[in-house]
């Protein structure tokens, strides 16, 4: 290197983490949804965020406060699993790490109503369709060599086997495992579970703001 010269400045990693629940409009007042607070995601992205990574946290219609701004951390928001889809078709590629801690419907109204439809002494049928695998569907478009993290949230009998097989199946680097009976809490008693194998956390049970530093740690190691 020339005398004089500066060494070059190690470009920051930047992440992609998701929260938080979606909407899945049945007409323009009504939704089907889930009871995702956005909680975890919103810890996980502070915790990258003050390990020095550059941090876009896509954040649905959560029912906790979202992080102030800053140049570490950048907020965009997303209401249906269709708008969190085009936001990860749209920037996937951009990202060295992806969590995706958001709680995407698996199923949604086949067709929208306009307007708000009419209460009426009728029952009322809503055809539901599946949405897509947002990992899986997307997978094509992840920068290469990416960590991709995931999460199952399932009944604890089958936590273990559930997690493993997503592992699997959606071509993850990780999975967070965390069983039903925690959710809305403000503990998680999680597991991650990597391709190399099992990682346990420092405590069975542990707040999320501690589990999400840890997390950081982790899959930044």
């Amino acid at each position: 290197m020339p005398e004089g010269t500066a060494p070059p400045t190690r470009r920051a990693l930047r992440a992609l983490v998701t929260a938080g629940p979606t909407e899945e409009p049945i007409d323009e007042v009504r939704f089907i949804g889930n009871r995702s607070s956005g909680r975890m995601g919103v810890e996980i992205a502070r915790a990258l965020a003050e390990r020095g990574v550059e941090v876009t946290l896509a954040l649905g219609p959560a029912r906790v406060e979202p992080p102030a701004e800053t140049a570490q951390l950048r907020v965009a928001r997303f209401r249906s699993a269709h708008d969190l889809e085009q936001l990860l078709r749209a920037r996937l590629a951009e990202f060295d790490l992806v969590v995706m801690a958001a709680a995407v419907a698996d199923y949604r109204p086949r067709a929208t109503a306009c307007g708000k439809l009419r209460r009426t002494d009728e029952a009322m049928t809503v055809e539901l369709e599946p949405v897509p695998d947002l990992l899986a569907s997307t997978r094509p478009l992840r920068k290469a060599g990416a960590r991709v993290v995931g999460f199952a949230l399932e009944p604890a009998e089958r936590l273990e086997r559930s997690a493993l097989e997503k592992l699997e199946r959606k071509d993850l680097w990780a999975i967070v495992a965390n069983p039903l009976e925690t959710m809305e809490s403000p503990d998680i008693s999680g597991m991650l579970f990597t391709r190399e194998g099992r990682r346990e956390p420092p405590a069975p049970r542990m707040p999320k703001g501690e589990f999400a530093r840890w997390l950081a740690g982790e899959v930044l190691a």
